[in-house]
């Protein structure tokens, strides 16, 4: 099979190593890809979000499944494009995207099904939104209704804060559009878990649970990023908790989004909190999340790209994935400076003396090339990931990795999976 997969950061990165590994992978290409994906497959310079673009290279190139990594271009339309020219993907349609691309969409929904969530208002009216927020207890969680790039959530600690998260979102426009409509909903309390669910539209099949490390510096302090490590599997997630939180979440999700007309095929990502009372949904992610997706795919014992497949074509009901015992951590590599302003072109050594095994692997995230040399190019720029035994030998050899990187503008956190 000709494969595309849409993307260039370590989420991609890591697909494209598990599906280049893939038997039915003939040829693989990744549009925009990376220094590392070129390893592995041809990249081609578009961009994740010109759909145009992308369709008509997915037609001349005779493409013969597409797997879509950033959330943007599913809402945008792109599985909906490539349909209606005969091309299969990995991901959902732009209406059931919806899920992610509007937290009041996917709030109402709970609503409907009885699916345990926070309690919530809707507002489109700044003053509004304020004199309500007034009225309740604090923490209140403020968040902008549309994507904000894993920006756009506020917990305000105070009447006060919640007064300027919700001026900066719709007076401001600090989001953009997203920050046009508000949810605001109560801030719960618990331990948070990454779980995901391989969906066809009508089947769930359970897809592993990872914890992951927003904040950016050691012990969860300073502010929140788009992570800085995960591993998996999760110490938390029992047979039973799995099981409450497909019949209580995942299931009365996929049967709203079919009496919508949407119904749902890709990854579901539910952003959990186990609360005293259960588990509670604090928002879905409708594509794999990152750096989730690097542990994820190293864990997999069985062949990713089948299991893509099996969900466009609606056969997972009978379908099975294996895993290793051994746990995966993986270890983010960030610019200094993020997730605030940050310099550009500091050169990263001793990538090429790490070599490259199905144990321990370097993804990258945010790098181009520059001859032979490798620059970093973002905020977080590599993903450092290690399997192991157990946790703490998962981390250990993570760590030990990190170490042999010469990456003096480059820093991590020190404490994952401890």
């Amino acid at each position: 099979m000709r494969i595309l997969v849409v993307g260039g950061g370590g989420r991609e990165h890591a697909l494209c190593w598990a599906i280049a590994a893939s038997p039915l992978c003939e040829k693989l290409y990744c549009a925009p890809g990376n220094p590392g994906i070129a390893q592995l497959g041809e990249c081609v310079p578009i961009g994740a979000g010109d759909i145009g673009a992308l369709t008509d290279f997915a037609r001349t190139n005779e493409i013969d499944f597409v797997v879509v990594g950033p959330e943007q271009p599913l809402v945008d339309g792109l599985v909906d494009r490539l349909a209606e020219h005969g091309i299969k993907a990995f991901g959902p349609t732009a209406s059931a995207a919806r899920l992610e691309g509007s937290k009041g969409f996917m709030k109402d929904l709970c609503t409907e099904y009885n699916i345990p969530t926070a309690a919530y208002h809707r507002f489109d009216d700044a003053t509004a939104a304020k004199d309500w927020a007034a009225t309740q207890n604090v923490p209140l969680v403020v968040k902008a209704d549309g994507l904000a790039a894993g920006k756009g959530v506020t917990i305000a600690q105070s009447h006060a804060d919640a007064v300027a998260a919700i001026g900066e979102a719709m007076s401001e426009r600090a989001f953009g559009d997203a920050g046009g409509e508000l949810v605001i909903e109560e801030f719960l309390t618990g331990q948070e878990m990454s779980f995901f669910a391989l969906v066809d539209g009508e089947t769930a099949l359970p897809f592993g649970a990872a914890h992951d490390y927003k904040p950016v510096g050691d012990g969860h302090t300073g502010p929140n990023t788009g992570g800085m490590g995960a591993y998996t599997p999760s110490p938390r997630l029992t047979d039973e908790l799995q099981h409450e939180v497909m019949t209580a979440i995942i299931e009365p999700t996929l049967r709203g989004m079919q009496a919508r007309g949407a119904p749902f095929r890709g990854v579901l990502y539910a952003g959990l909190m186990l609360t005293a009372d259960g588990p509670k949904l604090l928002e879905y992610n409708v594509r794999f999340g990152d750096p989730e997706c690097q542990v994820l795919v190293m864990r997999m014992k069985s062949d990713l790209l089948p299991a893509l497949i099996a969900a466009h074509d609606g056969v997972l009901k009978n379908f099975a994935v294996r895993w290793y015992d051994e746990a995966v951590l993986t270890v983010v590599m960030a610019t200094e400076g993020y997730p605030g302003s940050y310099d550009k072109g500091s050169e990263i050594r001793g990538l090429d003396q790490l070599g490259s095994s199905n144990d321990i692997f370097v993804f990258h995230a945010g790098t181009k090339a520059d001859g032979d040399r490798i620059l970093a190019n973002g905020g977080r720029v590599l993903n450092v990931t290690a399997l192991g035994a157990s946790l703490d030998d998962a981390r250990r050899r993570a760590y030990d990795t990190v170490a042999q990187i010469d990456w003096p503008e480059g820093f991590c956190r020190s404490d994952i999976g401890s």
